[in-house]
């Protein structure tokens, strides 16, 4: 693997100066927390394991204390908030995924709730977990959710769209819910989700908007590149939205 994986100087300013005034953070000498930062990329890159981190970014095990402390303490999750203060908000996008969970991510301890609480079950596709996120109008992401693998996507929409303005509501049949369209009529959203098959009273919907759905879907295939994410190596959900919210950033930041 190549140990030189870095941020573009213009990402990193501005990461540099989120983690200048974010509460919690020590940031000490820039030089010692890029490099920190840098690793911490190696990882979400490579899909690795921590042992294997290059010794150029540092001891693997202080890197990785490091990162767990700011997954506890939301920091990554407060990065990529911060990127995604200024969303379009004509259209938000809903939408979920399935990620396979290695054998390593089993095994969570009790006094963590165990693996239902750390949001691993079994699907059809086997041992996983489920990425619930929405999308802005331009294909950013705004909010991740996790749940195991088995949850239905309509479990997660009310969370997805909680404290949102927006013009319309896309997402696909999935979503076809009558509680949750009673609640975009509550705020006066456009519910642009085609109706399901076995719908006794059919409804009209905006074909022609639909097609922005493909926003993510590219999205979510954007996350997929990043190997810690498409395969889900950690035990604890914490750790794994750690990696999320860093890549969700990144996003942001291209």
């Amino acid at each position: 693997m190549n140990p030189s994986i870095t941020y573009r100087e213009d990402q990193w300013s501005k990461i540099v100066a989120f983690l200048r005034n974010c509460p919690g953070v020590y940031v000490g000498r820039e030089t010692a927390c890029r490099r920190f930062l840098e690793g911490v990329l190696w990882m979400l890159r490579s899909g690795a394991q921590w042992r294997l981190l290059p010794k150029a970014y540092g001891n693997w095990n202080s890197v990785y204390k490091r990162f767990a402390r700011w997954c506890d303490r939301e920091i990554w999750q407060a990065l990529h908030q911060h990127f995604a203060g200024d969303p379009d908000m004509e259209n938000l996008i809903l939408d979920s995924t399935i990620v396979r969970a290695h054998p390593c991510a089993a095994g969570a301890r009790k006094k963590t709730g165990g693996q239902a609480a750390q949001a691993l079950g079994r699907s059809r596709g086997g041992f996983s977990t489920k990425i619930h996120v929405n999308v802005d109008a331009l294909g950013n992401p705004l909010r991740f959710l996790l749940t195991a693998g088995q949850r239905h996507d309509i479990t997660q929409a009310e969370a997805l769209i909680a404290d949102y303005e927006f013009e319309r509501l896309i997402a696909d049949r999935a979503y076809d819910a009558d509680d949750f369209l009673h609640v975009l009529v509550d705020k006066d959203a456009e519910a642009v989700i085609p109706p399901r098959k076995n719908r006794k009273e059919t409804r009209d919907y905006d074909r022609h908007l639909y097609k922005e759905r493909h926003l993510v879907e590219c999205f979510i295939n954007k996350i997929k590149h990043y190997r810690r994410i498409f395969s889900r190596f950690d035990k604890l959900a914490q750790r794994y939205l750690g990696f999320l919210s860093l890549a969700g950033a990144l996003i942001w930041l291209r």
